[in-house]
């Protein structure tokens, strides 16, 4: 029996033997260390190359001149153990693998429980012995024991994550993998420098008759099957076989980050074809990059570069067939007989061709080098693993990738289908493989040409082609021979020369005809009825004079018909008779206009290119005059796939729902062209975007109150979207450019064709990620989940642009591209805010109004969507914030009689200064309702 008193909590077990490793001192140029890209043939020259069974490779090294500069990469093998043993640097921290920059360790146990300590709690900490080294997102906190709860926090006690330990009663749900039933887990979503946490006992829990040992935390990665049965993983948690190993990131310090090591290429560490990536931490690591997969591999940090291997020259006398099937180099049956593993086939005793990849194998039915095509079907173990259903389910959607490179599907009736896999020799271009390493280039022959692969928009690799004119092999010495094009039909009916490459066709002479059988010009016939060919001629003529008439008369009523009919078909296409029935409920007043495409011509002067406002993200915006002198903006999508015209169909049903003053009103739309058209009120004072950044070199025409107004009016607008339209509506795609200032300068949120609307009951929708870099919220692009705080991020770098002036992508004094509104965190985390700002704004605003404005800012562009504020907290805010200052500024103006007028005067024709405060004076009743919103906004945060 175990009373309540004997409660056993889980302390540790460490996946990091880092707890052992001393603090050491950072690398000196002098420490043996490497600062430049070494070549493969250098570091095998003089390194070792493995200790025991663990292979040793570049950053990492033993002994003077094999590793990367900095102490953290100086591995030491201990020969005294069988076998030998590898560990990191002078530490006692053991290495079981090294791939890149990632290093397995294994994991080491430390046992403890609250009854021996005679407390409730027990805290935990680590830090990382040295700037560097860091444990990797997604690594596994597993706790072992008894009734307790833990939190886990960083370095700097910001929260990583919490959980609890139960032995009685119910499962307890969303306890990770354990369950917690006798253990709980905690999985890293970043990476950190160091963690602490504290494990309490759980208060008034009954005696329990659970007998378990000790309670465990490891930070790990624990194989699934050990995870289903939490009891049997705790009785044997001395096996450290059921813990894999723990990878700890290594980073490259020399320089704090990609872009100033970059600047210095003679210490940077990364070959030239590989990728930096900035660490959290400090520091950077370099990686390849294959078929849109991160590879962090030795490769990243060799002269030799990122290449794949490839084989140009097969050996003698390989098997070139199976069955009736021939297989062309660089495919093959045989060791060496193929360019790369990649092109291994297998041929049966039934002479069946079969292409293997990790999860299954298919049957070839086609092979073309020419074509760079790989025809297989009747997939044989599809049932046997789960990688092979996504295969098929993404082949549906045609942008299928398998076994790393990209498949395109057909379907026939019976739903059975036949791949085209499309494939590279290697994964580098063709100017990198003719360049670099001429005696590995797969085009062997002579008249062979080179042509990258690109499959949508990623890069695959290079492929080889015979040249024009000739066919054949272009992998192999002489496999392109020329085309005998006047032995082929249709290419020459005259006398016809072979050349090499190409063919000279001379046409025959007026006295000879070509003989299409004999394939030769041949003498005419002498004997001809001159009266018969005149009379057929005379005949021949007049009648298709009357035939010509006729034709033209019934071809103008047939084109009359056939452009009915066609508008009639664009109209179906575009979905029309659906958005006539989406917009049928609408008041006679409001209801959506259908036009004509003549009505859209004559308003447009047939779309002539100086009517044309600007090219947006969804299409070409042209300024119109309706009959009835409405002055409008038509904006035609430039694409006419079927995902643009649902976007448009989109854009229309949003708008058409959507009255509030500050969204840019449509008027109707017009559906009888092949690319579909918008008519919504013409805006004359262009975007936000425009008057921030046009010429920064000047004062902008916005003043401090012109921009809170626009804050005010836009997060207006986009909380009538989230919260008060007749269903949830989230842009996706909030931006400056998207702001319009209409004549009196009021704002109008537009471009709602990535918009996206909710059911009342959803909070989020998974969709594919579309946005602005610059205002993309960063956990959208990360898990694809659009919810309203994507659009209350956007909104928080608009109010960073309000505030600095600076676009959101921008050229930092370093002169690197900088993202401002990770420019915009810092310097408010560093205490610099008014060196940032825009001095204008320095100028208007009050201290007081600046942090409020930069405090809400920081609010919105916080990392996790949940601690965002609501676009309705942001407005009222801000409202609040304007009541205020308004409030202000009537009260001076009552002690001060001649204070200068709030509303500067300004007419259409002269723009010197833009402020559109609408009134001089607060009424009573908007001093109250200003009272109102405050008070609700306090209540709304004092409610969370």
């Amino acid at each position: 029996m175990m009373s309540s008193s004997r409660v056993m909590v889980c302390a540790m077990v460490f996946a990091l033997a880092c707890l052992a490793l001393p603090a050491m001192p950072p690398a000196s140029a002098n420490d043996g260390g490497i600062l430049y890209v070494p070549s493969a043939a250098t570091i095998a020259s003089h390194c070792p190359s493995s200790c025991g069974i663990v292979n040793i490779t570049y950053p990492f090294g033993i002994g003077p001149g094999c590793f990367r500069q900095g102490f953290q990469f100086e591995l030491t093998c201990n020969h005294t153990t069988q076998p030998p043993k590898l560990f990191l640097g002078n530490s006692t921290t053991q290495v079981n693998h090294i791939d890149g920059s990632l290093v397995s360790i294994p994991a080491m146990f430390f046992n403890s429980s609250l009854e021996e300590s005679g407390t409730n709690t027990h805290n935990i900490s680590w830090n990382a012995p040295a700037k560097g080294i860091t444990i990797p997102s997604y690594t596994t906190f597993l706790f072992l024991g008894c009734d307790f709860d833990v939190d886990l926090f960083d370095s700097v006690r910001n929260p990583i994550g919490s959980c609890m330990s139960r032995c009685h009663g119910k499962v307890l749900p969303n306890q990770g993998p354990c369950n917690g039933f006798g253990c709980c887990s905690i999985i890293l979503q970043n990476d950190i420098s160091g963690f602490q946490g504290t494990i309490v006992r759980a208060g008034n829990m009954a005696a329990q008759s659970h007998p378990l040992h000790p309670g465990i935390m490891a930070f790990m990665s624990i194989r699934d099957e050990y995870m289903e049965n939490a009891t049997d993983l705790f009785s044997s948690w001395t096996n450290a076989s059921k813990i894999d190993d723990t990878a700890l990131k290594v980073a490259i310090m020399d320089q704090p980050s990609c872009e100033s090591a970059q600047m210095n290429n003679a210490s940077y560490a990364c070959a030239t074809d590989s990728y930096c990536q900035n660490e959290s931490y400090g520091g950077y690591s370099c990686y390849c990059y294959y078929y849109n997969n991160y590879y962090f591999t030795a490769k990243a940090y060799l002269s030799e570069g990122c290449m794949q291997d490839y084989n140009p020259k097969p050996k003698e006398h390989c098997q070139r067939s199976c069955g009736n099937m021939s297989i062309p180099f660089p495919f093959g049956l045989e060791e060496d007989c193929f360019g790369n593993k990649r092109f291994l086939l297998n041929c049966t005793a039934a002479n069946e061709t079969l292409f293997s990849t990790r999860y299954a194998q298919y049957h070839v039915t086609g092979l073309s080098v020419e074509d760079g095509t790989l025809m297989v079907s009747n997939v044989l173990n599809n049932a046997s693993s789960g990688k092979e259903v996504i295969i098929a389910q993404a082949n549906e959607r045609g942008d299928a990738y398998m076994d790393d490179g990209p498949v395109e599907d057909e379907f026939d009736f019976s739903m059975e289908y036949d791949i085209v896999i499309r494939w590279a020799v290697t994964n580098s271009s063709c100017e990198q493989a003719m360049h670099r390493n001429r005696s590995k280039y797969a085009c062997r022959s002579g008249y062979s040409d080179c042509k990258n692969v690109i499959h949508g928009k990623t890069f695959m690799g290079y492929r080889c082609k015979c040249s024009t004119g000739y066919t054949g092999n272009p992998y192999i010495q002489d496999g392109c021979t020329d085309i005998d094009e006047c032995s082929l039909p249709n290419y020459c009916n005259g006398t016809c020369q072979n050349i090499p490459g190409s063919y000279m066709c001379t046409p025959c002479s007026h006295t000879q005809e070509f003989d299409f059988i004999k394939r030769r010009c041949v003498t005419s016939a002498k004997q001809r009825n001159l009266l018969l060919g005149i009379a057929i001629g005379t005949g021949c003529g007049l009648g298709s004079i009357f035939i010509g008439l006729g034709v033209i008369l019934l071809a103008n009523k047939w084109k009359k018909g056939i452009q009915k009919r066609l508008r009639r078909a664009y109209f179906k296409k575009n979905q029309g008779l659906l958005l006539e029935q989406l917009i049928s409920d609408e008041s006679a007043a409001s209801k959506t206009k259908i036009f004509s495409l003549e009505e859209l011509e004559e308003a447009t002067n047939n779309f002539d290119a100086t009517r044309v406002l600007g090219h947006g993200g969804h299409g070409t915006v042209y300024k119109g005059i309706l009959s009835d002198q409405r002055v409008v903006a038509i904006k035609k999508s430039k694409i006419v796939e079927q995902t643009e015209i649902d976007q448009f169909i989109n854009e229309v049903v949003i708008l058409s729902q959507i009255i509030h003053r500050n969204v840019v009103k449509l008027f109707g739309c017009c559906l009888e062209d092949e690319v579909p058209l918008l008519v919504y009120e013409f805006i004359s004072n262009g975007t936000l975007y425009e008057l921030l950044h046009t010429d920064t070199t000047v004062k902008c025409l916005l003043s401090w109150d012109d921009r809170l107004r626009i804050a005010v009016e836009a997060s207006g607008a986009l909380a009538y979207l989230h919260s008060a339209a007749t269903i949830p509506i989230f842009h996706r795609d909030v931006k400056s450019s998207n702001i319009l200032l209409d004549d009196n300068f009021t704002t109008k949120v537009s471009d709602f064709g990535a918009s996206r609307s909710l059911s009342l009951d959803e909070t989020h929708v998974v969709t594919i990620v579309q946005g602005t870099f610059g205002y993309l919220d960063p956990e959208y692009y990360r898990t694809g989940q659009l919810s309203e705080k994507s659009d209350v991020y956007s909104f928080g770098v608009i109010l960073v642009e309000l505030l600095t002036r600076k676009k959101p992508i921008f050229i930092n004094d370093l002169g690197a591209k900088q993202s401002l509104s990770h420019f915009f965190i810092e310097g408010l985390h560093q205490g610099s805010l008014i060196e940032i700002m825009d001095t204008q704004v320095v100028e208007e605003a009050d201290q007081e109004e600046i942090s409020e404005i930069a405090l809400l800012a920081e609010a919105c562009l916080r990392v996790k969507g949940g601690e965002r504020p609501s676009m309705k907290e942001v407005e009222m805010r801000l409202q609040s914030l304007r009541t205020m200052r308004l409030r202000k500024r009537h009260h001076l103006s009552k002690k001060d009689g001649d204070i200068e007028p709030l509303l500067c005067g300004k007419s259409k024709n002269s723009l010197k200064h833009i402020d559109l405060i609408n009134a001089a004076h607060i009424p009573p009743q908007e001093t109250s309702r200003c009272h109102s919103l405050e008070q609700e906004f306090v209540s709304s945060f004092m409610r969370r």
